[in-house]
């Protein structure tokens, strides 16, 4: 980039792209999927790239989180047994994204993505429970620990689309309905993604600018996504969270 208004220009249509990237990932999850290949764009090597993202989406996750918690819809209760096991998948995850190219999970991602989506279709109760549903406690679903160790290593490893698989495991397995499965993916996401960045950081994979430009539009649409979440119908949020999973996919496959 050369001259400062092309520069200032640039930073603004970052801004841009972190304002929907954060409204996605804030209900639903795969806004890395387009923040990233901007990030790539601006000629940020891949891991690089990777790094940078999780500085904005560590800012939009932790304000997302305190928002939902504002308004009463954080499940404080169950959030650090929830917490744990993914957080010792980010640590190994992060670890192995710092060693390795970030498309060795790109298979995993696809078919796990398309699974997602049509569970949403097919059964769309089976992942995104009424609301006010009873949620279930983590040691009455073990299959659930597991799945949160997985979902965490992948986060760590790629972060993008990880919210989606978060909210399969906490409303498929823990029957959060769709808006306080947000909330507690928002903490979830929050806690692995420091993790993670700390690994990036100690690996000279990050590019503080641009992470922090995306990340002040992230923020923004962040909360935008939780006034929106707070505000809609449960069924309306639903659709939203099946078309953003029907997108990524494509997102995913053409990345």
């Amino acid at each position: 980039m050369n001259g400062s208004l092309e520069e200032l220009a640039w930073y603004g249509g970052l801004v841009i792209v972190g304002i929907a990237a954060g409204f996605i990932n804030t209900l639903a999850g795969g806004g890395s999927l387009f923040a990233l290949p901007v990030l790539m764009i601006a000629g940020l090597p891949a891991q690089i790239a990777n790094g940078t993202n999780r500085v904005a989406v560590f800012a939009q996750s932790l304000a997302g989180t305190a928002f939902f918690d504002r308004e009463g819809q954080l499940d404080r209760t169950g959030a650090t047994a929830i917490t744990l096991p993914t957080l010792v998948g980010s640590l190994a995850g992060a670890l192995t994204a710092a060693a390795l190219p970030g498309d060795v999970l790109k298979p995993v991602l696809l078919v796990a993505m398309v699974s997602v989506a049509l569970l949403l279709i097919v059964h769309p109760n089976v992942l995104a429970p009424a609301a006010g549903s009873e949620p279930r406690r983590l040691r009455d679903r073990p299959s659930a620990v597991l799945g949160l160790f997985a979902v965490g290593y992948y986060g760590g490893f790629a972060q993008a689309g990880v919210g989606i698989f978060l909210l399969a495991i906490l409303g498929g397995l823990l029957r959060y309905d769709l808006v306080r499965a947000n909330a507690l993916k928002g903490l979830l996401i929050t806690a692995f993604t420091g993790l993670s960045l700390l690994v990036f950081v100690g690996a000279s994979q990050v590019e503080w600018i641009p992470g922090i430009v995306l990340g002040v539009g992230m923020v923004l649409g962040a909360l935008a996504g939780v006034r929106f979440a707070i505000q809609t119908g449960h069924e309306t949020l639903r659709r939203f969270v099946l078309a953003v999973a029907i997108v990524s996919c494509f997102a995913a496959w053409l990345k």
